[in-house]
């Protein structure tokens, strides 16, 4: 079965199944632990619900360019993710799904498909071009949209120490060089720029499934 038939969640089963066979026990359990701890963590009540206004805020495009999200999304309904790094293996798995499985049926709807991270642009650019991405990718210098959004978040001194010995520089890719990165969000917004649906996971290993994303584009017009 090819990956383009898996949900997100099989295939980060897969993933974690052979994370377990390579990477060393000590840093494996890190993770682990922190999953487990992130698992009984609740969504922030700050978090924005459908009917409120999508937030702006200053972003930059992979060449460094500057935009905001009001001009990415250029008028139309859009669907926003927002995902921790080019370093994190659950968010190359996740936008490589949502280009084989999303991009598809939102270009036949007219809705866009943007990405948006924590990293300087150069690390946007490398999420684009190593997974082939033809949708827009862009930068959250500061967190400040995320920060809007209530979503931002900070990994435990375990999962810190463990990234370290991966040798992982996770604040010198961030563009504000700190450990401040997103929990994993889709919103899906109307054309009117309002919020329709959002779904945040407080676990990193955990996504949007391409399905409901598609649902909730669908019920734009209902």
């Amino acid at each position: 079965m090819s990956t383009a038939q898996l949900t997100i969640a099989q295939q980060v089963e897969a993933l974690n199944a052979d994370k377990a066979t390579q990477m060393p026990p000590d840093i494996m359990g890190a993770f682990v632990d922190e999953i487990g701890s992130l698992s009984t963590r609740a969504v922030p009540g700050e978090v924005p619900a459908p009917g409120e206004p999508m937030p702006d805020g200053d972003l930059l495009d992979v060449h460094g360019e500057p935009t905001t999200f009001e001009q990415a999304r250029d008028g139309k309904p859009a669907v926003v993710v927002f995902y921790r790094g080019a370093w994190c293996p659950y968010c190359n798995l996740t936008l490589r799904a949502y280009q084989q499985q999303v991009v598809p049926a939102l270009d036949e709807r007219g809705v866009k498909l943007i990405a948006i991270n924590p990293q300087k642009p150069d690390g946007s650019l490398t999420m684009q071009e190593t997974n082939a991405l033809t949708f827009t990718v862009l930068s959250d210098p500061g967190s400040v949209l995320m920060g809007k959004l209530g979503i931002l978040t900070q990994p435990g001194e375990g999962v810190q120490d463990a990234s370290a010995k991966l040798g992982l520089d996770i604040p010198g890719d961030a563009a504000d060089g700190t450990w401040t990165m997103p929990m994993p969000t889709t919103v899906v917004v109307d054309a009117g720029g309002t919020i329709a649906w959002i779904d945040v996971h407080p676990v990193f290993a955990t996504r949007s499934e391409p399905a409901e994303i598609i649902a909730a584009v669908d019920a734009l017009d209902g």
